[in-house]
């Protein structure tokens, strides 16, 4: 076997991942990470998160996460299996070292960061689709008197109590965060713009991710149909609260879309008992108050942008946009053309399962690849 030397970027899940399968067929390989610890994007989220895929189907790959975690894993216990993989696999990032350029050589890559340079044959791709934060921007948000923080910055409600909140965006983020407001009492609001997909997570005790998959199975659309009555059931009409349903099926809208269906944990009872007050799109910002194109204006105190990220690969990969689809994410794990060499893991969020499923999947793909060439 050649010395055919990797470079994995990134120790999120997906790097430790690609690491992980990379120790296990023997391949030489350096990790670097731009924090100063392994997964630092789950150790920012906010405190109450879990994962909402269940664990048998979220572990990285060739170990499983401890039997005694519960059925979907807490934040911190997250954190401490992925120190435990990366001790098991004796998988040792160099941290502090963010990658500014990249750029092809003869026999490869040529990675700059903010201290060395690498130089590798291929390169894994792992810095994933939450990389940085969207801040959108409006009118007279300079003279608003309240404080304006990007979801990314939330832990948990003490910074909110006897505070008028308002969310803006209704992803599983901003859906999460105002349901762990509610639950303290807090006043709070969300701003939905466009039509959304929600799903529950558990039926009569049952994941519904699970039951997705079997449903998955089934000829002539029969699972979707019957995907669609259970909702219909569970979440009910939620039009009548404010909340525009999009008519696309959760599966469709993943797959052509890549976002992915809210999935409730409670934030629907509450929209339903009031405890979470619903309204349109914003307009524009004034001193106190936020304008809704409905042309009505509200009192707040704090505003929690729930607006997602990007992956923005091509802030350090020069002609990457030619190899990115229509959200920004790579449009296939191995790369081709003028990328061959390059490998992307944890982008794929098309399919059922969640990034942590893709990950596994994608991991063993571009292993195998990579095996080939040494």
């Amino acid at each position: 076997m050649s010395n055919h030397h990797t470079l994995i970027i990134g120790a999120g899940p997906a790097g430790l991942a690609v690491a992980g399968r990379m120790r296990q067929a023997g391949l030489p390989f350096t990790i670097i990470e731009r924090s100063d610890r392994i997964g630092v994007m789950w150790s920012k989220h906010y405190d109450r998160l879990c994962l909402h895929t269940v664990k048998q189907l979220s572990n990285l790959p060739l170990l499983d996460f401890p039997t005694d975690y519960p059925v979907y894993v807490p934040r911190k216990s997250l954190l401490t299996y992925f120190e435990q993989y990366a001790r098991h696999f004796n998988i040792n990032p160099e941290f502090n070292q963010s990658v500014s350029g990249m750029r092809r050589t003869e026999d490869g890559w040529e990675i700059s960061t903010s201290q060395k340079i690498y130089r590798a044959n291929s390169v894994v791709v792992c810095t994933g689709i939450n990389r940085i934060p969207v801040l959108p921007h409006w009118d007279g948000e300079s003279q608003f008197t309240g404080t304006i923080t990007h979801s990314a910055d939330y832990k948990n409600p003490s910074p909110y109590r006897n505070k008028q909140v308002l969310i803006i965006g209704m992803g599983n983020t901003g859906a999460e965060i105002a349901l762990d407001l509610a639950e303290h009492n807090i006043d709070v609001t969300l701003s939905v713009r466009s039509p959304i997909t929600i799903v529950p997570r558990d039926v009569a005790g049952n994941p519904v991710q699970v039951t997705a998959k079997t449903l998955d199975r089934l000829p002539w659309g029969i699972g979707d149909w019957i995907g669609t009555q259970i909702r219909k059931i569970v979440i009910g009409n939620l039009g009548k609260y404010g909340v525009p349903l999009s008519s696309t099926h959760p599966a469709v809208q993943l797959r052509e879309t890549g976002k992915t269906p809210v999935i409730d944990l409670g934030t629907v009872a509450m929209i339903k008992k009031g405890k979470i007050k619903v309204v349109g799109d914003v307009a524009g910002f004034g001193d106190t108050e936020i304008h809704f194109k409905d042309g009505s204006s509200r009192p707040f105190d704090a505003v929690i942008l729930a607006t997602g990220y990007r992956a923005m690969l091509e802030e350090f990969i020069p002609g990457i946009r030619d190899f990115l689809d229509q959200n920004g994410y790579p449009k296939a794990p191995i790369g081709y053309g003028a990328f061959e060499d390059l490998y992307f893991v944890g982008f794929d969020n098309y399919k059922l399962g969640g990034i942590l499923g893709t990950i596994y999947n994608d991991s063993l793909t571009v292993v195998e690849h990579i095996q080939t060439r040494s």
